[in-house]
């Protein structure tokens, strides 16, 4: 630090010296960072989990739509469904891993049973629903939790477009007798179906933790 200084005045008093010569950018920069102190209050950290939770929800989002519309087009809804089964928590592990975080979609609709919400999320859930039966918006939230360690992100899942009615929409119409066959053979306590366009479909969960919040700042 010291050192910094000196060099930092050294060049101030060879710019006022000669009007020719500029303090260096670097310089100046890297002084400024030093004596730099950044101050977090709970608020701005809210803030920033609330930017970052949604980002990766995105991300989790687009990575998972991504893989199955190829898994549709290659192979059809009914093997899409048999990708899924295998692929959509791996996708979502890989996802978790890269950000250091735990992310989830849980739904009291599940149709995978590793989907249902805990007591805590049910509450949370039961907000989102309330609010789509009384036409109010659904939110991004942040919730605290373990304490204030860790920092909830929740985001209401919705039944975007008809691609995903045909293995959550209508059986016998919308899905087909053969996507039908293969759900009841994935997953016998179905609970998915039956959605129209716009339906709330679950939620995003995300756990951020309070220190890698920070980090990300």
């Amino acid at each position: 630090m010291k050192n910094l200084f000196k060099l930092f005045l050294s060049t101030l008093l060879l710019t006022s010296c000669n009007s020719n010569e500029r303090v260096s950018k670097d310089v100046f920069e890297e002084v400024n960072k030093s004596m730099e102190v950044k101050k977090l209050n709970e608020a701005d950290i809210i803030q920033a989990a609330m930017v970052w939770g949604e980002e990766i929800s995105t991300e989790a989002q687009k990575q998972l739509i991504t893989a199955l519309q190829k898994a549709i087009a290659d192979d059809g809804v009914p093997e899409a469904i048999k990708f899924c089964n295998v692929n959509a928590l791996p996708i979502l592990k890989e996802v978790s891993d890269k950000y250091n975080v735990e992310i989830k979609r849980v739904s009291n609709q599940y149709r995978n049973p590793a989907d249902q919400p805990l007591e805590f999320e049910e509450g949370i859930l039961d907000t989102y629903v309330y609010n789509g039966e009384n036409d109010i918006a659904n939110e991004p939230s942040i919730q605290k939790i373990e304490g204030g360690e860790v920092l909830l992100f929740t985001k209401a899942i919705m039944i975007p477009n008809a691609l995903c009615l045909n293995c959550h929409g209508q059986a016998g119409t919308e899905i087909s007798s053969e996507t039908q066959k293969v759900l009841d053979e994935l997953y016998p306590e179905d609970k998915a179906k039956g959605h129209k366009i716009g339906d709330l479909r679950g939620m995003w969960s995300i756990r951020l933790p309070k220190k890698e919040v920070v980090k990300n700042m």
